[in-house]
């Protein structure tokens, strides 16, 4: 029977931080972006179908220039994230120029995911094969009892920043047994020298951190048992902070909630992988030179889908 894993794609970020449509800059030797290097490791890990969650008004463009090259290598369907993609009885508030964020963007590709196991990344982070190799043992191996069980793949924070401005994580508090206590989205952390690092919060106050927290880089497993947790978490965020119109509805909040409320277990799945992205468009270079040193290593080669 074919593989029914999915890997849900999160492209529909506008990349303004960036200063452009990031997920389709070409970064590989022939013109490969860093979402060609996602699905070629998924592929290789065994995931069967990926789905995109884009916004409309790419849908041409994403289409031509991305969709195209998996045609034959993977089963691929496109979902789109809208702010009037809501629940019966809210609307957009006057303002809101933003998407609703990563865990609303999960909500948008519900009815493409069926009843498949899923993992969720972003379209312009570079994981590595090793990470999609354990969200694939993971979600093909048996529940334990009790709550259901989803995970994360964990990344070292000091592994995880830019030299070139402020990041945002989500920064985990684990257990002894790598069980996720709780994950804290902190929007502007800074690179600080050694490894460490420090957040900026909106008053001003400044956390500091030692580099070596995990921290999620938005790569989760899920089972299809998470939406409609997902889905009754965005009515109480819009009932709460749908006025907002900055408020976004994260991945890590909502399965903090669910940690908390004892409805869910994630555990957490260290990696030893090497992250890299495009945060900042100053970030390009290196994200580039990476890549060519991984196919001159022959972890990739030269072109990903001939």
């Amino acid at each position: 029977m074919p593989n029914h894993e999915t890997l849900v794609v999160l492209a529909a970020g506008i990349g303004s931080r960036y200063g452009g449509l990031k997920q389709l800059d070409p970064v590989g030797p022939n013109g490969e972006v860093i979402l060609d290097y996602s699905v070629y490791d998924a592929v290789r890990a065994g995931f069967g179908r990926v789905v995109f969650i884009i916004q409309r008004a790419f849908e041409a463009a994403f289409r031509d220039r991305i969709l195209s090259r998996y045609e034959g290598h993977i089963s691929a369907a496109l979902a789109f994230q809208e702010l009037d993609m809501l629940p019966e009885g809210f609307a957009v508030p006057e303002g809101r120029q933003k998407p609703w964020g990563t865990a609303h963007a999960v909500l948008c590709a519900a009815s493409a995911l069926g009843e498949a196991p899923f993992a969720v990344i972003n379209a312009d982070d570079f994981y590595g094969r090793g990470a999609y190799e354990l969200l694939i043992e993971f979600l093909r191996a048996p529940q334990p009892p009790g709550p259901p069980t989803y995970a994360l793949v964990g990344y070292r924070l000091r592994n995880t920043l830019s030299d070139h401005g402020a990041v945002a994580r989500g920064v985990c508090t684990v257990n002894a047994g790598l069980e996720l206590v709780a994950a804290e989205e902190l929007t502007a952390i800074e690179a600080l020298p050694g490894g460490r690092a420090r957040n900026r919060y909106p008053d001003g106050s400044v956390h500091e951190l030692t580099g070596d927290e995990f921290v999620s880089m938005n790569l989760w497993g899920f089972l299809p048992s998470a939406l409609p947790l997902i889905r009754a978490g965005f009515e109480r965020f819009l009932r709460e902070h749908g006025g907002d119109p900055k408020a976004e509805f994260y991945i890590p909040t909502v399965v903090t909630e669910w940690l908390r409320a004892g409805r869910a277990r994630c555990r957490v799945l260290p990696t030893s992988e090497t992250w890299f992205g495009v945060t900042y468009r100053e970030d390009k270079p290196r994200v580039v030179e990476s890549l060519r040193a991984l196919v001159a290593a022959g972890v990739y080669p030269e072109r990903l889908w001939s």
